[in-house]
């Protein structure tokens, strides 16, 4: 995506790799939108912090970040004995996937990263081709997204207003998004829609992360309170529901997605509005067997308890500092990251490959799993 720094436009990717100095780069969205600034992480430890921290956050770009901390480390051993190499490998997949435990992207993207290296004879060519490999999935995850886009976009109609929860859109992935995606598309084409951002609490990332792309992008909007969704359907101002995923369960059609989706899916069916989910094929899972079974991160209290944000006086406040705090002082908090949607209320999936019915992913998807 363009982002206008200083008056002049410049295309940045949301996760990218310098080969030379063995870093992951990152957009730091943790200091969004009031600043844009570029984080590099020196190691695959600091490149999960990044992940479990958020300054990276998002399905594809954590399964992104993971790909490439995970060549990282490996790039990072020193000696030619396969049997070491491989349990340092062991070490870095482990950690990377223990960042963020909802999220599948991660583990899928590792996963096919090890399942290239393997083609190796030696531990040079196990790393060279480990970097490769997570090349080619940060570049499969952009076809992916500029897929979903092609296809999501044939649902918006001029006159439309389209709500989105947290943020599916450039920043979450390599580039273009998922749930925001369609929007860029339809725009291009000229169609005429508006775009509602439910502000997304505790983080706040419909509010902080898809408001600023959209207003990067010039596609009109508003953010509205988490609470207010069920108003505006009620009076008909609302006519889909476009959102991401985090783990899609190929043999359920259950998906897992930032705390507050389940309850949006239940709004939109009792309004008889259409509810979809845009996801890449990182994102589906093809082993688990029932959404209870997925682990749902309870994050820090403090996200619940505490604001972050740019003060009147232009100083600003980052999650990773001293929060304000706007909570009862000695009350706690339970801040479950995600929650999963059934599927008798998904409309459907909208992936690269097609827009498909809950029931239909698996068998419609079978022949393209990694």
């Amino acid at each position: 995506m363009n982002v206008t720094l200083r008056g002049r436009k410049q295309h940045f990717r949301t996760v990218s790799f310098d080969a030379e100095h063995n870093r992951v780069v990152l957009i730091d969205q943790k200091i969004l939108p009031h600043t844009f600034s570029l984080a590099e992480t020196e190691d695959f430890r600091q490149t999960a912090l990044a992940i479990k921290d958020m300054t990276v956050r998002g399905a594809g770009a954590i399964g992104a970040a993971a790909a490439y901390g995970f060549a990282q480390g490996c790039r990072a051993f020193r000696g030619k004995s396969l049997e070491r190499f491989e349990a340092h490998a062991q070490k870095v997949f482990d950690t990377l996937a223990g960042a963020r435990p909802t999220a599948v992207d991660p583990v899928n993207a590792m996963k096919q990263v090890r399942n290239v290296m393997s083609q190796g004879e030696t531990v040079q060519k196990k790393q060279d081709l480990a970097l490769l490999a997570a090349n080619l999935f940060a570049e499969e995850d952009v076809e992916h997204c500029q897929a979903i886009g092609r296809l999501g976009a044939e649902l918006i109609h001029d006159g439309m207003t389209i709500l989105t929860h947290c943020n599916a859109g450039w920043l979450a992935f390599v580039d273009v998004g998922t749930a925001t995606a369609p929007f860029y598309e339809a725009q291009a084409q000229g169609k005429q829609f508006h775009v509602l951002c439910d502000e997304t609490r505790p983080r706040s990332q419909g509010a902080i992360l898809t408001a600023w792309e959209l207003a990067q992008q010039g596609i009109p909007h508003h953010i509205i309170p988490d609470n207010a969704a069920g108003h505006l359907m009620q009076r008909g101002k609302i006519q889909m529901v476009i959102t991401g995923a985090d783990r899609v369960l190929a043999k359920t059609g259950e998906a897992a997605n930032k705390i507050g989706t389940f309850t949006k899916a239940v709004l939109a069916k009792y309004h008889k509005i259409p509810f979809y989910i845009a996801i890449p094929l990182s994102t589906i899972d093809w082993e688990m067997k029932s959404g209870m079974d997925i682990p749902i991160e309870e994050r820090n209290e403090n996200e619940v308890l505490c604001a972050w944000g740019k003060l009147q006086n232009g100083k600003k406040t980052s999650a990773g500092s001293a929060c304000v705090r706007v909570a009862n002082p000695t009350s706690h908090a339970l801040n479950p990251g995600f929650d999963v949607t059934p599927p008798e209320l998904i409309t459907g999936f909208i992936t690269p490959k097609g827009i498909f019915k809950p029931k239909e992913l698996a068998a419609k998807l079978k022949k393209f799993r990694a």
